[in-house]
């Protein structure tokens, strides 16, 4: 229901902020750009979906061979002990442990194209254990805001743009981005696993903790010894080495295990059609909806508001230019993309505002679609508390972003 009634007001205060400027600031044109905004944005989400099509193709058809090799049980059986602390519903050995893990690895790494079909794979399997088909379960809310949370070891990408916009030194803001992200996912954990009473203090938990914590040391002694210049070449080149043995892997396994992996790769590829298909409805209804509350203006009011009311209190209003990257980073991606492009061409790549908003951008993941795109998938419109978790580690990623920044960059 709180999707519902986010949704509605995405249009209700577009209007409201549309007539306001139509009726005091004869903006004649404003109703216009609204309108405009819902067509782009529909196009916007068909083309998403058809550009998903292939990538949800692929994947899909590996995981089936992954599947029918065995390959996904095996490793379903091996994170039963863990997964089944964070996801107690789930049986233990069931092959949503090993879609779930895919998934996971593969937003650690920052391979999206791979990160989504093998997210809504494990939807799937997740749903067949559903028994209210059009309400969200424990497990799929718990693995949602770990997805919303967008916890990612090294953030390439936003590093790439910092390149493309001439920062003096584009890798800066990893370590930042990287603790930022860590407390985001921390936070959507905790806060599901208080609503779900799942408790934490258990041996594979804190075995995990650990491992992640001399993992992450591990990590950024690695990035201070390479060298920020070569780090986002040697980063991006382990992710597509690691990717492509993923894929070998899975082929071999088959292979190995006697199994038609051509056949077994089509009967699942057929799937990527499909699912590409059933999420149109839903990416169109969320990506029209974002449209027109940016095309009115309505996300500048917000942001100039906060930066009015912290002006009141005499706190450093710094910051403020980094918060359209940070808000939109929950509704829109690709938006935020280019709110954070924008925010350095204004500011500067090195100035405050400008890595501040990429370490934002690199903290969370884009909620809204994600949960529109998963849950829509498989049919489910009652989303529970899903939202509300997920708008929670966004809050808390931003809030560790705006203070991170200060301290390395302030």
């Amino acid at each position: 229901m709180a999707l519902n009634y986010i949704w509605v007001a995405f249009f209700v205060v577009a209007f409201a902020v549309a007539a306001v400027k139509l009726l005091f600031l004869g903006q004649t044109d404003i109703f216009t750009q609204v309108v405009n905004a819902t067509f782009d944005s529909s196009k916007n989400a068909f083309e998403i979906s058809l550009g998903l099509t292939g990538v949800l193709a692929l994947w899909l058809g590996i995981m089936k061979i992954g599947e029918q090799s065995g390959m996904i049980g095996a490793l379903s059986r091996r994170l039963s002990p863990l997964f089944c602390r964070l996801f107690p519903d789930i049986p233990a050995g069931h092959p949503a442990f090993g879609s779930i893990f895919m998934n996971m690895a593969a937003n650690m790494l920052g391979l999206d194209n791979a990160a989504t079909p093998m997210g809504l794979k494990a939807m799937k399997e997740l749903q067949e254990l559903n028994t209210q088909k059009d309400t969200a379960t424990n497990p799929m809310i718990m693995f949602l805001v770990i997805n919303t949370s967008g916890l990612i070891l090294i953030p390439v990408s936003i590093m790439m743009y910092r390149s493309e916009m001439g920062a003096a030194q584009p890798t800066d803001i990893f370590i930042p981005t990287l603790l930022a992200t860590t407390v985001s996912t921390l936070t959507g954990i905790l806060v599901v696993s208080r609503s779900q009473h799942i408790s934490l203090l258990c041996r594979p938990v804190l075995k995990l903790a650990a491992g992640i914590a001399v993992f992450f040391a591990a990590l950024i002694t690695l990035f201070v010894w390479v060298g920020r210049s070569q780090m986002g070449t040697y980063s991006t080149l382990a992710a597509n080495i690691l990717l492509f043995t993923i894929i070998l892997t899975f082929l071999l396994w088959g292979v190995k295990k006697k199994v038609n992996v051509y056949n077994a790769f089509i009967e699942g590829a057929k799937e990527g059609f499909t699912t590409a298909v059933r999420i149109i409805p839903y990416l169109v209804a969320f990506l029209v909806g974002i449209g027109v509350f940016r095309a009115s203006g309505a996300m500048d009011m917000l942001v100039d508001g906060i930066g009015w009311v912290v002006g009141l209190t005499g706190a450093d209003t710094s910051f403020v230019g980094a918060l359209p990257t940070a808000l939109m980073k929950s509704l829109s991606g690709a938006a935020a993309n280019g709110l954070m492009i924008d925010t350095m061409q204004q500011y500067g790549a090195d100035s405050l505002a400008g890595r501040m908003c990429c370490v934002a951008r690199g903290a969370s993941d884009t909620t809204f679609y994600i949960l529109a795109v998963y849950f829509g998938s498989v049919g489910v419109t009652r989303t529970r508390n899903a939202l509300a978790c997920g708008l929670t580690a966004d809050l808390a990623g931003v809030v560790a972003a705006i203070a991170i920044s200060y301290i390395f960059f302030g």
